[in-house]
């Protein structure tokens, strides 16, 4: 069998038509099939590659770890190096008192561990979180998920939950003394991106502090420079109680974080002691190519490239069939008339060597995310063979 057979036999689906690319290697924005394809990738493999494919500095650091150990025991017992500097990476890019790290494996771990944190710490047990909103696919990240068709096959879920609508301060009254955190993706992204005003996110900190609630901000897609700044919520004068963050943070490894002060992030220490559990969170291998990765952002000034290369993709990408482009940095939704002249489109850009996407909430829209290191040349290239498909689709 070849490995598309074995794929489809011995894979577990998540749908009937998955994409079936076959890649056999990656280099920067670039995917490479067997037979001699290659496809410009312009979603980062969902906000993972901000700073390309296989990045020199980030292969580089990983073998330097593979020489040293891989797993040696689990979370938050040895002092591991990558570990520890990672940590210190992450704190010197934040707000002075968010200063403790919790390392885990993904997004949803990362969801799941500060709505432990904000539990505990608070001794509440109501989360409001978005209509709207992905925050990952695990049990209790699920639950305050915004969108009932992917909850309903699951329920019972987390009792508690509240959605408030992303944006309107009317709905910020629901935020209340029995409340344990908002939670709430700084940039919403499965929503089709949309932003919130500066007026709106200092009105929510305020609520927050009057009630005694933990601001949590999931950064998990618009964290690591997506939007022009190192954390999206910089853009808005706050800060937030609990960060999440992962998907670009590992430079394609899997790695993510939840990320609180020392007095919030100590109630995990006891009653009962052990109060969240990682084997494999922050794994060396992982760590160190986080830690190339702040190292290139940082360095490449990646991130202050942001906004001259969105308004690149919106001076070029102009078309009738584009009805708006909404974005915050390199993290941009084309919008169309409907789902079926937007799909059209994805699928001749496939056949053509670019590879874009649609949004789980907002199916008119056309994901557009690349690694942000993408070259003005290679912009002016995709938007080509974007509008090439709007024409012959």
């Amino acid at each position: 069998m070849n490995n598309r057979q074995l794929f489809l036999q011995h894979l577990a689906q998540t749908t009937d038509f998955p994409l079936m690319i076959e890649v056999e290697k990656a280099e920067g924005i670039y995917l490479f099939g067997p037979n001699g394809e290659k496809y410009m990738d312009l979603i980062s493999g969902i906000g993972v590659s901000n700073v390309g494919h296989r990045h020199p500095k980030v292969l580089e650091a990983i073998h330097a770890q593979l020489d040293k150990y891989l797993h040696l025991m689990v979370y938050g017992e040895y002092v591991q190096s990558p570990q520890s500097q990672l940590a210190k990476a992450l704190s010197d890019t934040l707000p002075s008192h968010l200063d403790n790290v919790y390392l885990v494996n993904s997004g949803s771990e990362a969801i799941e561990g500060a709505l432990k944190l904000a539990k505990r710490f608070t001794g509440k047990r109501n989360i409001i979180s978005c209509v709207n909103a992905y925050h990952g696919s695990s049990h209790g990240a699920l639950s305050i998920g915004g969108n009932e068709i992917f909850k309903r096959a699951y329920r019972p879920l987390l009792p508690g939950i509240t959605n408030i609508q992303y944006g309107e301060m009317p709905d910020l009254e629901k935020i209340d003394q029995e409340t344990a955190a908002v939670v709430m993706e700084t940039i919403q992204g499965e929503a089709g991106i949309r932003v919130a005003t500066k007026e709106y996110f200092q009105a929510l900190r305020k609520k927050c502090n009057e009630t005694g609630t933990l601001l949590i901000l999931d950064e998990i897609q618009s964290g690591f420079g997506r939007t022009g700044k190192f954390w999206a919520f910089e853009h808005f004068d706050i800060v937030p109680d609990i960060l999440v963050t992962a998907k670009g943070m590992g430079g394609g490894m899997p790695i993510g974080a939840f990320i609180a002060n020392k007095e919030v992030m100590g109630v995990f220490k006891n009653n009962p002691l052990l109060g969240h559990i990682t084997t494999f969170g922050g794994h060396p291998v992982s760590s160190a190519a986080s830690i190339a990765t702040i190292e290139i952002l940082q360095s490449e000034s990646l991130i202050e490239q942001v906004e001259s290369k969105a308004n690149l993709f919106k001076s070029l990408l102009i078309h009738p069939k584009i009805k708006g482009i909404r974005n915050k940095g390199l993290m941009m939704a084309v919008e169309f008339e409907s789902f079926d002249v937007l799909k059209e489109i994805i699928d001749r850009a496939i056949e053509l060597g670019v590879i874009t996407d649609w949004f789980l909430f907002c199916d008119d829209s056309m994901r557009i995310a690349p690694p942000l290191t993408i070259t003005e040349v290679e912009i002016k290239e995709a938007c080509r063979i974007i509008l090439k498909s709007i024409e012959n689709s």
